[in-house]
């Protein structure tokens, strides 16, 4: 009779399959979830019903370009990256059992392959999304801020004069008569800084198209935020990467003393990742005015820029 009630032991091919079924299923959900938080974020939508315009901005802080800002990317990037690092630690065991078992399972082997495909095309899907973002308009409330909102201020302009990309010293000082959008962006950031420059560039084209006059169109200065890996002899690849060309458009580096002096009396925030060397930093562009005083401060946007230089 005790034979009978005493529940029998479970085999240890049992608790195997058991420990790679809850290891794959956390696995799944994982990206499902990742899958989800990121279409919710980057999926394109022509005609943004407004609760989602809302939902976006207060999760993501969405930009005229219909993209997260620095604090949005930070969150969907460390968002996964922290569930990842929960899994990891404690499903050890089961994760290692998985594993073995693909090693003899074509199934096992075939789903993890499909997963891992599955986990690639995330970031693959995001980088496809911000090059081939254009600036749009968000007419969700508070979203953004049109450019009549944004009160001009009249305070002095830090120095800043740096090595250029063409191998010319550049300063702010000699752009005196016209206005200037000075922005920071480093070689290896593929979120942020691209949208950027893209934003301070439309911005030029869009006034040109609107026939401004030439010395009334905005220079535009990028200041390196990675002096480290964007030495001197990369800006010339950096300007070509990302279109800047003709007069008055200028990719900044030098020393990183130099750049860093330069960065903090600009008042930048920006963390770098000693590790990886990656800059944790917001979109920030300055507009300066024809006396080198900066009239605005901007996070972004190619037809909020112009209208701010219009301004001026």
């Amino acid at each position: 009779m005790e034979d009978r009630v005493r529940a029998k032991p479970r085999r240890a091919s049992d608790t195997e399959r058991y420990e790679a079924r809850v290891a794959l299923g956390g696995l799944i959900a994982l990206i499902a979830i990742t899958a989800a938080w990121w279409a919710l974020a980057l999926w394109p939508a022509a005609d943004t019903p407004a609760w989602l315009a809302r939902t976006r901005y207060a999760c993501f802080g969405i930009r005229e370009t219909g993209l997260p800002d620095a604090g949005g990317w930070i969150g969907l990037i460390g968002g996964p990256l922290g569930m990842l690092a929960v899994f990891a630690v404690g499903w050890t065991r089961e994760i290692g059992t998985l594993l073995r078992r693909a090693r003899s399972s074509v199934v096992l082997a075939a789903t993890l392959a499909l997963l891992a495909l599955a986990t690639a095309a995330l970031p693959a899907g995001a980088v496809l999304r911000v090059r081939g973002a254009a600036p749009r308009t968000i007419d969700a409330a508070g979203v953004p801020a049109p450019a009549a909102d944004f009160r001009r201020t009249e305070s002095a302009a830090p120095p800043l004069e740096l090595l250029a990309h063409d191998g010319t010293v550049r300063s702010l000082d000699a752009l005196r008569g016209r206005p200037v959008l000075v922005t920071f962006a480093y070689a290896h950031c593929e979120t942020v800084c691209p949208l950027v420059v893209r934003d301070v560039l439309g911005a030029r084209a869009l006034l040109r198209d609107q026939g401004v006059p030439a010395d009334h169109v905005p220079a535009v200065l990028v200041v390196t935020l990675d002096p480290w890996r964007d030495t001197p002899s990369r800006l010339a690849a950096m300007a070509a990467a990302w279109n800047i060309a003709g007069p008055h458009a200028w990719v900044l580096g030098g020393a990183v003393d130099a750049v860093e002096a330069t960065l903090d009396a600009w008042r930048v925030p920006r963390t770098r990742d000693l590790t990886t060397g990656e800059v944790t930093h917001p979109s920030l562009i300055y507009v300066v005015d024809r006396e080198g005083r900066i009239a605005f401060t901007a996070t972004g946007g190619a037809s909020l820029l112009a209208e701010l230089a219009r301004r001026l």
